[in-house]
């Protein structure tokens, strides 16, 4: 069963990816894991569960726990546990990140367009990050609230809008980590955060990451993942890419030359009088082209 809202949203955009997607993405499916889909349905419905049933969301927790429905009910009660604990349902209306045009000054993390794929794009530049300043004007918790915030937008304004743009049924994103300029110092001054905000993309967003390059990457640090390599899952490997300061072409590969920005050697410039580059969130989720039931993507802070 799922919500006469959540239906009405669901239906207004493809809920099929293209064929030759990733086996157990919706459309991609065996017998074994159409099985699997239903008796992981009908638990959630047998333990009271009546939002985010669809295939699509289902399948990304089953695609996390490798189709083991036992080991899927578990990571789902466990979202939805946090869920309710943390305010997630309501997040995008009760959070207000007004301070976001100071922060973005020392931790640029933003959204801007799509890759050849329809899917959005998520820009961070992690080598830029001041946390010294930063902590004058916001904390490590805010942070974590406006990542949650963020991810909620994506599910619930960017992919719908992106999947009617793509014809498709888009479920993930394409992440650019820029690690120009970064230090020791500067790294371990925001691991924390980087490791909170990996647990909650893990645990409660599973299988969102579609494509992760990492670009400026230092000499040495390809050589330092290899070591990790083996104890990554595979499917998580083939979708990140370390670049070093020669990524331009690489990176023009997946993501259109228009849709770049052009500090990253794309053709994309944003006027500052619309929030530039870090506030501006453009996308076909500000197109009204695109724009669906579930309305225009909220804004966490006021430009004006």
């Amino acid at each position: 069963m799922i919500t006469a809202q959540e239906k009405e949203i669901l239906d207004s955009y493809p809920q099929i990816c293209p064929q030759g997607s990733l086996p157990g993405t919706p459309g991609n499916l065996d017998e074994a894991q159409k099985s699997a889909l239903e008796e992981f349905r009908r638990e959630l419905q047998n333990a009271g569960f009546v939002q985010r049933l669809d295939d699509a969301t289902l399948l990304r927790f089953l695609r996390a726990r490798k189709f083991d429905v036992k080991l899927s009910k578990e990571m789902f009660e466990n979202c939805e546990k946090w869920r309710k604990d943390y305010g997630t349902d309501t997040i995008l209306e009760d959070f207000h990140y007004e301070e976001k045009p100071l922060v973005a000054k020392f931790y640029p993390q933003y959204y801007h367009k799509t890759d050849k794929d329809g899917r959005p794009v998520y820009f961070e530049e992690l080598g830029a990050v001041n946390l010294t300043e930063m902590h004058k004007i916001t904390t490590e918790e805010r942070m974590l609230k406006n990542l949650v915030w963020e991810y909620e937008s994506v599910c619930k304004y960017r992919l719908p809008a992106c999947s009617r743009a793509a014809g498709v049924l888009v479920e993930t994103s394409c992440t650019v980590m820029d690690l120009k300029g970064i230090s020791i110092s500067s790294a371990y001054s925001v691991l924390s955060y980087v490791r909170e905000a990996s647990y909650i993309s893990q645990n409660y967003y599973p299988e969102r990451m579609g494509k992760f390059y990492l670009i400026n990457a230092p000499f040495g640090f390809s050589t330092a993942f290899r070591l990790f390599k083996p104890f990554l899952d595979p499917v998580t490997v083939s979708k990140i890419f370390i670049l070093s300061s020669s990524y331009q072409k690489e990176l023009l590969k997946q993501i259109p030359a228009e849709n770049l920005p052009t500090k990253f050697g794309g053709k994309s410039e944003v006027d500052e009088a619309t929030g530039g580059l870090y506030l501006s969130d453009i996308g076909p989720w500000r197109d009204a082209k695109f724009i669906g039931p579930e309305g225009e993507a909220p804004q966490a802070f006021s430009l004006n």
